[in-house]
């Protein structure tokens, strides 16, 4: 494999096909960011291994796609099959990844001591010292999870949720609504006569202070929130 390009692969009735893309823009293609097939290709060619050259036949084609036109088949060994990545690419997922978890730890859960988030370079020393291999392909809240267990005998840390009763007053409430839905989730809501709202919202305990923060920026300090019990 060569970091110009690399290969996307399916295997279909036991028969393998393979194809040769250009490497960022096939993970483009993969994500919806480009539509045309035609700008991931290195070549229209259907290999039975990219490696040695050897290519399928058309029989083969026609009898695992029901067709022999090469950019059907390409697409869909790219959205169906598996695509090798390069070190790089591969090095900056895990990296995204490994940011997500974090970030998830520190918004989700709260140190059960002061009931307050750690910051994230604190769990991400923590993470170091447990040496966990993230995974660029298993779901953030999974290995978040996995993690958080990890860490408890170096870094006391509790997940859990709260409910939040809060009110806006009628000059912020329009502009403050949509915010609010993004820490969490709104179970009751009701539109007040004089043009306020309130709601009980539910959200992780770690987010509390940053939801805070937010509500008192937006509404100058004007809006209103309380831990229900």
């Amino acid at each position: 494999m060569s970091e110009k390009y690399t290969v996307a692969r399916l295997t279909k009735d036991k028969e393998h096909f393979e194809i040769l893309v250009k490497p960022q823009k096939a993970l483009d293609y993969r994500k919806g960011k480009i539509a045309r097939i035609i700008e991931v290709l290195v070549t229209e060619t259907i290999f039975a291994d990219a490696n040695k050259g050897t290519k399928v036949s058309e029989e083969q084609m026609r009898k695992a796609f029901e067709t022999t036109n090469p950019l059907k088949i390409a697409e869909a060994i790219l959205k169906k099959g598996t695509l090798q990545l390069t070190t790089e690419q591969r090095r900056k997922m895990i990296e995204d990844k490994r940011k997500q978890i974090i970030d998830f730890i520190s918004r989700q859960a709260v140190d059960p001591k002061t009931n307050l988030p750690h910051p994230p370079l604190r769990i991400e020393n923590a993470i170091e010292q447990i040496r966990y291999p993230t995974d660029p392909h298993k779901p953030v809240e999974e290995q978040a999870r996995d993690i958080v267990k990890l860490l408890r005998p170096i870094l006391p840390l509790k997940i859990e949720q709260i409910s939040l009763g809060v009110h806006i007053p009628a000059e912020y409430s329009a502009r403050v609504y949509g915010p609010i839905k993004n820490f969490g989730t709104i179970k009751q809501e009701e539109w007040r006569a004089d043009g306020s709202w309130y709601g009980i919202l539910e959200m992780p305990a770690g987010a509390y202070a940053s939801f805070l923060n937010k509500l008192g920026e937006i509404t100058k300090g004007s809006g209103e929130a309380k831990i229900i019990t």
